[in-house]
């Protein structure tokens, strides 16, 4: 096989031969990589004659549909589409006809010859001629639908997309206010009231509190679906969808109907009780036991519910429909896989995802699921009843934050992809290339690479679906919230694919339709008027950073990395304005847990570092980065002379870790993000990359009630000395 024919393929499904590594050194992706990865995407390279037939077939495709799937075009920009059309067709008299998202219709004439002609084609035996026609309309923001018509005939469909020209920024952002906020993993908080977990309640209390320090946002940890039946998958890095909330988010106790006798019997029987009080006493979140809960009270609560409600023409029963009909085959498939693997659960069959469904449950689209849904209706509308009580209490916590003069409220985090057994995929299978991962090669964080096992969408499919995909994720993703975190969010422009089988450092990049996917990400951010924040961490090629500026999406600040060549720490007050400053991440130590270099020595117990050698040398390059940072804080006057300038003499105390936190909120950043874990001096981290079993991820809870948090005078103190810091720095 020639590599010349290989390589017509490789380019033309976008896939990186050469890129710059985190180091800024020049990496190549081997032919073997490349070969593979064709392979995840359907392709058989077997021989060049077969490589040749696939290529032939997709250029034919192309030039037999006259219209593309879709057009995304920037607001105040002409409207120009590519039009193909057999050259017996090129002199005849089309229309164009638009019909509006509002409902409008607009229709222009228009004779392909007499545009300007792109390329010319022979398919078949017959000529092909693609045109650029210039659309003389002008159209709104939003999504439209054009038709090519001839003899009152439609012989083509596309959506057109006008985007503004960035992201949504708020009026106080926008005035030059500097906001901070703090970051918490929401299944982590405590109350007095929970059940075990945080819930939608315990947030609409934190940002009450929050905002009467003046703090202007709550961000959250990814909030989508998980899996029901299989509750200690809990990595919100993981869902099974994005488009949807993971229900254990729900305060039980605030459900309509939950006072109900049937309920209340659940609830106070003295079983019930010793299991919840159980579940809130430990220090990590009992997801099997929170579920069990759960949904000992959910489910006759529903059916109370039901029959008061959702029986009769009552206007809660409208308002369920309503959702319901906004939710479309999305919630529908949803409620459908959690009900079959509820089922297969009960029935002491394995379910950990579609992959082991039975044959003929195994795609959302099969007779033989429209069976099981229609048999156990009651079940997936049960599932359906959980993402409508999600959505009402978000939303609740949002007009909180709202109401609370917040200057952003809420954001949420939108994570990179979906697990492999997932509602998402099992609904959408085309879309998504199962034989391959997300991930992330060599970088500093993790120097052998990552796998996420995260299956990645494959662009060509994403386009052909006319970007819908992509639209439901963010249009959902920043429902009753103020913005929206995109993590990894260098994956618009390109993904680390990993073939099944092959270690991380042997995948390699996949491009996507970068400018589309940002014009779409600001026609979204505009209408539900979130700000937008890319966390930007790892390798990131330079020509993504410009287009995330240009695009007004806020970058992400890491003090810990933002070190000069020389090893000491830049100013925050050297920060682009246009980001999210921050101490650390759920990804790293907590402040005490980075300066005595716990994370250090719980690595080495897990089997992180095995090489004697190599954790020295971490130890040795942490000691270092601790003198800078004692270097920094004195030289700013961020602490005093009884603070030593010797980090031999140095441990971590109070003042230390406040004086860090109020450095970085001197910073030029618009938006400062603090962990509470950090407010709280806790040492234990929230994850640890690299590890699946080994450590409790996304398990352990903060260390105090969210009722006392408050009300301690040192966390005002310190609440009070960031404000103040901020109303500097936006002086």
């Amino acid at each position: 096989m020639t590599n010349q024919v290989l390589q017509k393929l490789v380019e033309m499904r976008g896939v990186e031969t050469h890129y710059v590594d985190a180091w800024g050194n020049p990496a190549t992706i081997s032919e073997d990589s490349k070969a593979k990865l064709l392979q995840a995407l359907g392709y058989d390279i077997s021989t060049e004659a077969a490589i040749s037939s696939q290529l032939d077939k997709e250029i034919a495709e192309i030039w037999q549909q006259p219209l593309d799937p879709v057009q995304v075009v920037r607001q105040d920009h002409p409207i120009m589409i590519r039009l193909r059309l057999p050259i017996s067709l090129v002199n005849d008299t089309f229309t164009l006809a638009i019909a509006q998202e509002d409902g409008q219709q607009l229709t222009s004439d228009v004779i392909p010859v007499e545009h300007t002609l792109l390329n010319v084609a022979e398919m078949e035996e017959t000529e092909y001629h693609e045109y650029a026609v210039t659309v003389d309309v002008t159209l709104p923001l939003g999504y439209h639908q054009l038709s090519l018509i001839i003899d009152e005939e439609s012989l083509a469909t596309m959506r057109v997309i006008i985007a503004p020209a960035s992201c949504y920024k708020p009026e106080a952002i926008n005035a030059g206010k500097k906001e901070w906020g703090l970051s918490v993993q929401l299944y982590c908080l405590r109350s007095r009231q929970n059940w075990g977990i945080g819930d939608f309640t315990d947030l609409a209390q934190l940002v009450k509190q929050a905002a009467s320090q003046g703090a202007g946002f709550i961000g959250l940890n990814p909030i989508h679906a998980l899996y029901p039946a299989n509750p200690d998958a809990c990595s919100p890095y993981g869902p099974s969808s994005r488009r949807w909330l993971n229900y254990l988010y729900i305060d039980v106790s605030a459900v309509d109907c939950f006072d109900d006798p049937s309920v209340q019997s659940v609830v106070e029987s003295e079983s019930f009780q010793q299991q919840l009080q159980q579940a809130k006493a430990v220090d990590y979140v009992d997801y099997a036991s929170v579920t069990a809960l759960k949904m000992q009270a959910l489910k006759p609560l529903f059916d109370v519910y039901y029959d008061r409600y959702l029986k009769k023409n009552t206007k809660q029963n409208k308002a369920f429909k309503a959702f319901v009909e906004e939710g479309g085959e999305s919630l529908a498939m949803l409620a459908t896989f959690d009900a079959i693997q509820e089922h297969l659960q009960d029935a002491g069959k394995e379910a950990w995802g579609w992959p082991v469904f039975p044959e003929g449950w195994r795609d959302f689209h099969s007779p033989d699921v429209t069976a099981f849904a229609k048999k156990h209706a009651k079940r997936v509308k049960f599932y359906m009843f959980l993402q409508w009580q999600a959505s009402l209490q978000l939303e609740m916590a949002n007009r909180a934050a709202i109401d609370a003069g917040m200057g952003i409220g809420i954001y949420r985090d939108l994570a990179v992809g979906v697990s492999e057994g997932s509602a998402e995929i099992w609904g959408n299978k085309s879309l998504y290339c199962t034989g391959a991962s997300v991930g992330a090669p060599p970088d500093i964080l993790g120097p052998l690479g990552q796998n996420w096992g995260l299956p990645p969408m494959d662009p060509a499919k994403l386009y052909q679906q006319a970007y819908q995909p992509i639209i439901d994720l963010f249009s959902t993703n920043m429902k009753s919230s103020g913005a929206l975190r995109i993590d990894h969010v260098m994956g618009l422009l390109r993904l680390w694919w990993v073939v099944k089988g092959d270690h991380a450092r042997d995948g390699g990049y996949l491009y996507y339709p970068v400018d589309d996917l940002l014009a779409i990400l600001a026609l979204e951010s505009h209408r539900h008027q979130a700000l937008v924040i890319g966390e930007d961490l790892g390798t990131v090629p330079e020509e993504i950073k410009q287009k995330l500026a240009d695009n007004g999406v806020y970058s992400y600040r890491v003090f810990f990395f933002e070190q000069a060549e020389d090893g000491g720490y830049f100013s925050p007050s050297h920060y682009p304005e246009q980001s999210m400053a921050t101490l650390t991440t759920h990804d790293m130590p907590t402040l005490i847990g980075y300066w005595h270099c716990l994370d250090l020595e719980l690595g080495k117990e897990l089997g992180l570092y095995t090489d004697e050698e190599v954790l020295q040398t971490l130890y040795a390059s942490r000691h270092e980065d601790k003198q800078a940072i004692l270097d920094t804080l004195h030289g700013h006057h961020m602490i005093g002379d009884e603070i030593s300038r010797d980090v031999n003499y140095v441990g971590m105390t109070r003042t230390l870790n406040q004086a860090m936190q109020v450095h970085m909120a001197h910073g030029s950043s618009a938006l400062l993000s603090l962990q509470l874990e950090d407010w709280l001096e806790m040492d234990k981290p929230v994850n640890v990359p690299g590890t699946f079993m080994e450590y409790p991820n996304w398990r352990r809870k903060l260390s105090r009630d969210l009722e006392d948090i408050f009300s301690d005078e040192t966390i005002v103190s310190l609440a009070n000395r960031i404000q103040a810091g901020r109303q500097q720095a936006s002086q």
